[in-house]
């Protein structure tokens, strides 16, 4: 309760302030042969006759504080097929099993050996490479702030862009980085059909690192011609559409977010950001959204080279994903072997996942004291180097 004599106007109206009833709306009912009397000729209300009911007022031109939307059959883009939408706010129910699912995909656990071996060579590594990386963590946990915690959405963008500029500095060694451009808020948008429903992939959805080059292959024609004989995970009663968007006024257009003559068309590395100012994912959601987004960035760039008729593409297209919330990691690697998705039945697509990988255990301004017994004691603690030597395999993939 609040004391006498004081009042918190945050608080006390909303808790002790009279909450009128909304009154329920009125039920008129039409009888047919019937015309109500009306009080339009007096020009003012009167008890007893019924509310007259004017045509609406055109203007003549558009006034934005004033418009009404047309009804969703009367829009040009309406259509009685409806589209399930996959977008960066999507949170879906079934996670990566749903996404493989969406995506026509056999799963992998873990990195593939291409990637694992670039990671476990001394050439591909920075010098005093887990000091210099520990200073980038105390610098975007510690040495940037005056808090006592700073908010994930600051250090979480800093932490990931110091790594990407560590990962850059190797350019001397390895030339082939210097074709590479960061791109951030492009908009992804494709379409493709998933049995008898349609589906789109589309909106902003983090930072891109394009190249000039494409990715090379990492399952070989034997691996990929013996996904015909794996089946599909499914998840019924539950329906593959379930959390996804639904809607009748859709456009089906592909669009990779560049212009055609863009000379970094080939995406690379696709890095998300779980922050604080948005809708916080389970890890199980957070890598579907990868597998998604990556399968979208594929599959845009496979219907740009070789057109939207299905087929078994004769080279596959890898794009690969890094997904960090400031501390753990997860890392995807999607090849993309068919643009035939309708069906369950023949080739089918590759995803690698390796999630939850911490980069620290714990980056404290002020030591955590339970009893007077140090629990965590002050700055950085626990570091993990192999989740950062992924992250640089990752980045090193295609130019080292």
């Amino acid at each position: 309760m609040i004391p006498h004599g004081r009042r918190c106007l945050s608080t006390s109206s909303c808790l002790y302030g009279k909450i009128l009833l909304r009154k329920k709306p009125r039920v008129v009912h039409e009888i047919a042969g019937v015309e109500p009397i009306t009080y339009a000729d007096r020009m003012h209300f009167v008890p007893g006759l019924a509310r007259p009911k004017f045509p609406s007022w055109e203007r003549g031109w558009k006034e934005p504080n004033h418009y009404q939307s047309p009804k969703l059959e009367d829009m040009p883009l309406y259509k009685d097929k409806p589209c399930y939408i996959f977008n960066q706010r999507t949170n879906v129910l079934e996670g990566v099993r749903q996404a493989l699912w969406l995506s026509k995909s056999v799963l992998i656990k873990g990195l593939p050996a291409q990637i694992v071996t670039l990671a476990e060579d001394p050439a591909n590594q920075i010098e005093s490479q887990d000091e210099t990386v520990q200073n980038a963590i105390k610098n975007s946990r510690l040495w940037d702030t005056t808090e006592h915690r700073p908010p994930r959405e600051r250090f979480c963008s800093l932490l990931l862009n110091r790594l990407l500029h560590l990962c850059g500095g190797l350019q001397v060694s390895h030339p082939e980085l210097a074709k590479r451009i960061l791109a951030e808020k492009y908009s992804l948008a494709v379409t493709w059909r998933r049995g008898e429903d349609l589906f789109q992939v589309r909106g902003q959805n983090g930072l891109l690192l394009n190249s000039m080059t494409p990715l090379p292959v990492l399952a070989g024609q034997e691996q990929i011609q013996s996904t015909a004989d794996q089946a599909l995970e499914t998840f019924y009663p539950i329906a593959p559409t379930i959390d996804l968007q639904k809607t009748h006024v859709y456009l089906e257009n592909h669009d990779t977010g560049f212009r055609v003559d863009y000379p970094y068309p080939y995406a690379h590395t696709l890095f998300l950001m779980e922050m604080g100012n948005t809708p916080k994912l389970l890890p199980e959601q957070l890598c579907a959204k990868m597998v998604m987004f990556t399968f979208g960035n594929a599959l845009a760039r496979a219907q740009a080279l070789y057109g939207k008729e299905p087929s078994v593409l004769e080279k596959p297209i890898v794009v690969q994903s890094v997904a960090t919330n400031g501390r753990l990691f997860q890392f995807v690697v999607f090849q993309l072997n068919t643009t035939d998705l309708q069906s369950d039945s023949g080739v089918k697509n590759l995803v690698w996942v390796d999630e939850d990988q911490p980069l620290y255990e714990f980056a404290k301004v002020k030591p955590l004291i339970k009893k007077k017994v140090v629990q965590v004691p002050a700055g950085l603690s626990g570091y993990q180097p192999k989740t950062f030597q992924k992250f640089l395999a990752l980045y090193l993939h295609g130019a080292a």
